[in-house]
């Protein structure tokens, strides 16, 4: 009766995990893709950044001459290639994007170039060189990603003021740049750019810097990444009009009053504002279905599409389409849930066990809730809230590594052991949340936490201090 089993709308991350997934337990699958296979991440977002941030640690490793004395080490004059930088990003989403696309087809995932519309919850109309092709599927999965989003009153030119997508190809190096926003692109960037010897300043509409951050690491990222390295920083304040040329005019304003509070002139100007999905032009309002003012698509827990508060039982999404959690690895785990619930299981994600990171030096992680976000669950529940704080100036091998910048703040229930967030900043703090995302997956208690042996000296030994102090707060009540 169907073509598909499955059919995938989106080659990214969340659309490639599903379609290996639905591979492995016997569905028939194909993925639709108009533009290049692995979306956002590989191409424009995840991939690229942290090739130009691998490029900006090394700078900067090599520029801490102060460390490498300490080291024993002497660096002759550093040179930066620019364009060498711009290629070996390029060069690694190359590798990327084609190990992407041999895998499904290496599995038997039909793979159909054109834009995918859903003209019935099981039929998709695919549009490719003015030929429309109709394909059949017992199951259609919309994972179509997001893309920039640009606040009214800044003009994008793609030379001067531009979005993320376009700061990737690395085309130039603004003597002084403007970036609005200090969320993780924002705060990656500047990252980036400081390393390659750009002048900065951060633009936040909210009333604090990285507002999405526990206050503890926010405050001590304020300092390593923005204050030390000479950042300037405005808060409060809306890039209420941005014109593109030479310079960029920043008319900047108060973001309660609107009343104009300054006007920079910069060489460039950087969106870091977020993302919207890409959910438009897909056939959705034909059958129906309603998204919500921003475009996400409203679905189930397992994933359904809802059309007037009801699920489609064949129609599905995931991933930066219903905004949910905007991470490519949560698309990922949507993808595979949403498979599984196809085929009859009844399965959900579990959001405060997924981490996240930003990829700054030092890098930024967390897990679960944030201190002010646990304290207002424990009063709607009636439970008290506990936050202990370990350093890397305490950890061995930081200290032998000249990396002893950073926290690890773990926040849980004195009464239970309840782990309830884990938050780090400090050398490798995207690979160390793991354990503490493992942990809260599988509700471990901070009891059980404490008695597990690390090895010495090693990073991780920052997490089993925090654990240990926690636990001796939970033996002492």
């Amino acid at each position: 009766m169907f073509d598909y089993d499955l059919l995938i709308i989106g080659a990214g991350v969340g659309g490639h995990g599903a379609a290996l997934h639905a591979v492995a337990l016997g569905m028939k699958t194909a993925i639709v893709e108009v533009a290049e296979m692995g979306g956002t991440c590989v191409n424009r977002g995840c991939i690229p950044s942290k090739a130009l941030l691998a490029a900006a640690g090394r700078l900067r490793q090599l520029q801490d001459k102060e460390t490498l004395k300490a080291l024993g080490i002497n660096v002759a004059e550093i040179q930066v290639d620019r364009a060498g930088v711009a290629a070996h990003a390029e060069g690694i989403v190359t590798k990327i994007r084609g190990d992407l696309t041999r895998s499904l087809e290496r599995l038997g995932v039909t793979i159909i170039p054109g834009w995918g519309k859903v003209v019935d919850p099981q039929k998709v109309s695919v549009t490719q060189g003015g030929k429309e092709t109709l394909v059949t599927a017992r199951h259609i999965l919309i994972a179509t990603g997001s893309y920039p989003w640009v606040p009214p009153g800044i003009e994008i030119d793609g030379q001067t003021v531009f979005t993320s997508d376009d700061a990737l190809k690395l085309s130039w190096l603004p003597p002084w740049i403007g970036i609005v926003g200090s969320g993780y692109i924002g705060l990656e960037f500047a990252d980036i750019y400081t390393a390659l010897g750009c002048e900065v300043t951060m633009i936040e509409a909210l009333d604090r810097l990285m507002p999405t951050f526990d206050p503890d690491i926010a405050r001590l990222a304020q300092r390593v990444l923005l204050a030390d390295r000479d950042v300037e920083t405005h808060v409060g304040v809306l890039a209420q009009k941005i014109t593109p040329g030479k310079p960029v005019v920043v008319e900047l304003a108060d973001t309660q009053t609107k009343e104009l509070k300054e006007v920079l002139e910069v060489d460039a100007v950087l969106v870091a504002t977020g993302r919207l999905p890409a959910t438009e032009n897909l056939g959705l309002e034909s059958l129906g279905i309603q998204r919500d003012r921003r475009g996400f698509i409203p679905v189930t827990p397992q994933f359904n599409v809802l059309k007037d508060g009801e699920p489609v039982p064949t129609l599905w999404a995931i991933g930066d389409a219903i905004g949910t959690m905007m991470l490519a690895h949560a698309a990922a785990a949507q993808g595979r849930v949403a498979v599984e619930n196809m085929l009859g299981q009844n399965k959900t994600v579990n959001y405060r066990a997924i981490p996240a990171a930003a990829f700054t030096h030092p890098e930024i992680s967390f897990v679960g809730l944030t201190e002010p976000q646990a304290q207002e669950l424990g009063q709607t529940e009636q439970f008290s809230v506990a936050a202990v704080r370990s350093y890397f100036k305490g950890n061995s091998k930081a200290i032998a590594e000249g990396e002893a910048e950073g926290l690890a703040k773990v926040i849980y229930r004195p009464d239970t052991g309840e782990l309830l967030g884990v938050h780090i900043i400090g050398t490798h703090a995207a690979d160390l949340i793991q354990e503490a995302a493992a942990a809260m997956a599988t509700h471990t208690p901070i009891q059980a936490l404490a008695e597990i042996v690390h090895t010495h000296p090693t990073l991780t030994e920052v997490l089993d201090e925090a654990f240990k102090r926690a636990s001796l707060t939970l033996t002492r009540s």
